[in-house]
Formats: structure tokens, sequence, C-alpha cells
């Protein structure tokens, strides 16, 4: 027979296996065939990296190049995030906003001649030939112009000019413009905060935040400050109302609660809009409140009289001889309206004496007194969480002449939040307590307290303040049923350095209502003129009535209700 396996008719061993082969290739792999899982594995890995590649060409496409690094991260180039700024009631006084900013990158820019002629036909402002030459060259990127409105952008944008593109960037505003500028202040093109509480939060806490790389388009938890907008609006008003009517060439205010030395409301004219800070930096624009140093005249009389009472150099029964001049070293040292005779305490508060004022300070010496300004704060920077914070000027030599000026507010210098704070310490119960822009309770507010004169000598000052009101030089700063007590103070101004008395600088120092006294308020007006033929000019003609104006139209909002006493002395609240 024929051997049909030679033709390779018939299978053999051989042709059986490879069968098998290809039918083991056809079947699913086993789960422990350990080069069945390596190829598999191998591309995996490999197309994970194709991936990855791919996502990283189409972020690149993507990106907007940014100043200085060719292609990079676009937020390092955009204005960072802020915090809200809210009232105490939560009304917004600073919130970002969106807005549009162009750049170009020159070295995608085809004719620069055309781009700066199409781009400036739009932004007037910008110059063709300057822009001309900073879209020439290899550059990957140039700001053209920051925060640019929805308008211009739509103009550039249907331009169609290759290299010119747009970046959306935080821009801060403030929708009650002016109302709050001194306290609120301003923050740059970057929107990083150069004056006021903005900075204030930068210096604390945002600017640390920031260089981190946090806060970049991120929501932050608002910031509430201790203002009442309501309040803050009526001083200001107040304040205007005023420099018009006596025609100043400046006024400034500040109401303080007087328990936790929050700041209702703070103003100083002229001022500025923090949403176009342009004047922000002419030299009468200062904060007067805090920037700016006085010689205050005579509400300076308080803390002589809280420290003479308070040190028991003098008690409220006293007498002091006011009936002639007092000439020291070739000085006079004379009263406004001179009584000329003897005095009592209260007498020489109401009067305003200037001899009886520098006879007591006489009494407590010079170092005496050095030590209770000292206390009071008189004679060192205030600490405050505005940045804008001027240095008292302080005498270079405390002679027995400048002990007696000073006890009437001539030869030391001061803020008015200074006197504000201290005076707050005069009503309170005898209390300093720092003065501060955002929220504070009662109980941080006494843990930080500190005890200037005994309770004894604040309700003594109490009972001046208020007697100055009712039959005093402060009669025109009273409030039907609001017991307002305060001082006067009428200061010559110092002009080419000597005293000019046609220049004043009138103030009011108040507190209310006095029987419980909640809030303080000081008013400053700057060179006031007569209102009218008759009129008087000093500070209680001008400076008291405007305290008048502020506490009737704001005292109702800051919750203090209308108090009469009847003639048993109970007090009788009005619902």
């Amino acid at each position: 027979m024929t051997d049909m396996s030679a033709d390779g008719l018939l299978p053999t061993s051989g042709s059986r296996h490879q069968g098998s082969d290809r039918e083991a290739a056809k079947a699913p792999a086993r789960p422990g065939n350990p080069m069945r899982l390596r190829i598999r594995l191998a591309a995996g890995v490999f197309t994970l990296a194709f991936l990855i590649i791919i996502g990283r060409l189409v972020s690149f496409g993507i990106m907007e190049p940014v100043a200085g690094t060719g292609v990079s991260d676009p937020n390092a180039a955009i204005a960072t995030s802020r915090p809200d700024l809210l009232d105490r009631n939560g009304e917004v006084l600073a919130a970002d906003i969106k807005t549009a900013s162009v750049y170009g990158e020159p070295r995608n820019i085809i004719d620069p001649d055309e781009a700066a002629e199409l781009i400036s036909s739009v932004l007037s402002d910008l110059d063709p030939d300057v822009l001309r030459k900073r879209l020439t060259g290899d550059a990957g990127f140039i700001w053209i112009k920051r925060e640019i409105t929805p308008k211009q952008r739509a103009k550039i944008h249907a331009l169609g000019v290759p290299g010119i593109g747009f970046l959306t960037e935080n821009k801060r505003f403030y929708p009650g413009g002016r109302t709050a500028a001194h306290i609120l202040g301003a923050v740059n093109v970057d929107n990083q905060g150069i004056a006021g509480i903005e900075k204030f939060v930068d210096d604390r806490w945002l600017a640390d935040l920031h260089a981190a790389g946090f806060a970049r388009g991120e929501e932050l938890d608002p910031v509430n400050l201790s203002i009442d907008l309501s309040v803050q609006h009526i001083l200001r008003d107040e304040l205007a109302g005023a420099m018009e009517r006596y025609k100043a060439i400046g006024a400034a205010g500040i109401v303080l609660k007087a328990h936790t030395g929050e700041v209702m409301a703070m103003a100083s004219l002229p001022d500025y809009d923090p949403n176009d800070p342009a004047d922000a930096l002419k030299p009468d624009r200062l904060n007067r409140v805090t920037a700016g140093t006085y010689e205050l005249g005579s509400i300076f009389k308080s803390f002589t009289f809280a420290m003479a009472l308070d040190s028991g150099t003098v008690t409220m029964d006293s007498r002091i001889d006011a009936s002639r001049a007092i000439r020291v070293r070739g000085h006079t040292i004379n009263d406004f309206h001179g009584k000329y005779r003897v005095l009592t305490v209260p007498e020489v508060f109401i009067y305003s004496s200037n001899i009886g004022a520098a006879k007591m300070a006489l009494g407590v010496g010079q170092e005496g007194q050095q030590a209770y300004l000292r206390r009071f704060g008189f004679l060192d920077r205030i600490q405050t969480d505005l940045p804008e914070v001027a240095k008292p000027i302080v005498p270079k030599k405390w002679s027995e002449v400048t002990t007696m000026t000073v006890a009437f507010g001539h030869g030391l210098a001061v803020t008015p939040m200074q006197v504000a704070v201290a005076d707050a310490a005069l009503v309170n119960g005898g209390k300093l307590i720092p003065p501060t822009f955002v929220l504070r309770t009662r109980r941080e507010a006494d843990a930080i307290a500190t005890q200037m004169v005994s309770e004894t000598t604040s309700r003594h000052m109490r009972t001046l303040f208020t007697m100055n009101v009712k039959k005093g030089s402060g009669r025109r700063a009273a409030v039907p049923g609001y017991n307002v007590g305060g001082k006067t103070g009428t200061a010559e101004k110092v002009v080419n350095g000597r005293y000019a008395n046609n220049t004043r600088l009138n103030s009011f120092l108040a507190a209310f209502p006095m029987d419980d006294p909640q809030y303080v308020v000081l008013v400053v007006l700057d060179e006031p003129k007569r209102e009218k033929e008759g009129t008087g000019v000093t500070a209680g003609w001008n400076a008291a009535p405007t305290v008048s104006a502020v506490i009737r139209r704001s005292a109702a909002l800051l919750g203090v209700k209308p108090r009469t006493i009847d003639q048993d002395g109970i007090v009788l609240v009005s619902n």
C-alpha cells in the first residue's frame, strides 16, 4: 500500500500539534498567562502616555500667554480676588466685579503699524507711536490696557487684529462712591490694597494668601466692618453742608461707640472717589481724622479737667482765681470772654477759661501732666486699623509755659481720632479702648481696656459736659430728647510760624445720651467763616450745630431712644 502520509494527505503527530496551537490561539487567554498580561500592560501604558501628551498639547493651545513668560499660567497676570467689605448691617461697601483687559503678542503681530493705528482708534488715550514700538519685537506678552469697557472690548475684537487678545480680571467697585472713601481706601490696577481698610486687609492676611497662589478667582469670605453705612452717609452729608454753609476749606468728623471703640462713621473732606482715585494724593485730600495733626484748642481742656479732678488737686467745689491774666517769661495768658473774677470749677469749664485751665495744670505739675497725657495716648502714635496715622507733634522742651498752654490746647498737635478715643474714656466710666473699624463686642473691648480715670472722675466729666450744652458755649449742640453734652474748641491756626487770629480751626466734642453715654461725636471745621452778618465765627456757632444735626439724624438709627428728664430727675424714655 502506498504510504499516504508521505504526501501529507494523512495527518501526522506534528500536524495535530499545529492544529492544537491554532485552536489555542483562538481560545481566550487564560488569566495565568504572563506574556499576555505584559503585552496588555505595555499597551495600556503607551495609550495613557499618548492621552497625556494630547491633553497637554490641547491645554497649551487654549492657554493665554503671560507677561514676561511667553506661555505660562494666565492666572499669574490676572488681578487677584478680594473679599467683599460689608458694613455692620451687611450692606456692601466694596466688591469685585469682572472687567476685560487687552493684551498683545508682538511676535504674532504681522503689521505693528496697522495694529497700533486700529487699536488707538478705539482706545483714544493711547499714543499710537508708543503703542507701535511696544507691539514691535519678539515679546510673548505685553499689556495694552487694563480695565477696558465692554464696548471697547467689542470694538477691538471686531477689528480682528492677529496677536491681540483679552483677559477677564477682577476690578474693585465701591457702590457708595465717595461716602466712605477714607475708610475703605483704594486698590491699584492689580487689585492690591494701597490705602485704608483695603491695605489693612492685605497686610493682615490677604497678601500672604495671594503669595501662596490662592485667592485667584475664588470667592472669599466677606469682611464685616464696624461702620454703619446710613450713619456714615449722614456724617459726610452734614460735613459737606457745613463746609458750604460756613465756607470752610475742610471738615472732618467721627462717630465712635463709647463702650467698644468701634468707629460707626468717619469722614474727611475734601475726599475722593475710590472708583477713580486720581485725586487721592492731593494734599487737601488726606484723612484729617487719623493722618492730620492739629492744635484743637479748648476741647483739650476736657482732659485738663479730668487730670486735675482725678489727681485730687481740685474738686468740683474748688474755686480758681481767674481775675487777671497770667504773665510769664514774656507770654500773656488771657481769657477770650473773661469774667475776671474767682470761678468755680464748673464755671471755668462753662466759660472756657484759659486762666483757670492753666492754673489747674500748674497744680498737677509738668511731670504729672505729661504722665496723664501719655496715658491718654496723646504723646504717641495711635494704634488703629488704618495705615494712614500721623504721629503727634510734641513740644521739644516742656517748660512752665508749655504746661499752661497745653492745658487749653495750644502747643501740642494731635489727631482728631486720638481726641475722640480719649473723650470716650471720660464718659464711659474711665476706660480707654483702642479704636477699631471691624466689629468688636463689649466683652472683647473690656478685655483690652485700660482704666484711665476713676468712675467718679468720669461722672464729674459727664456733669460738666452736660452743663456746657445746657448753659455754656455748646448750647447750639443741644438735641431735644437726647441729653447731649460736650465742649467747644476754637483754636487759632499757625500761619508763617505765628498764631493768626483770623484763621481758625473750630471743633466740638460731644457724647450722648449723657445719662448713659453710648456714642462720641467729634466735628472739626477748618477755617470756617461767618454764616451771615451778625453771627459768630467760634465753634459754638458752627461746629456745635453741625454736631447737633448729626445726632438728630442718626440717633434713632443707632438705637438710641429719645429721653426726657422730669422735674424729679426721673428719665423718661419715648417709645
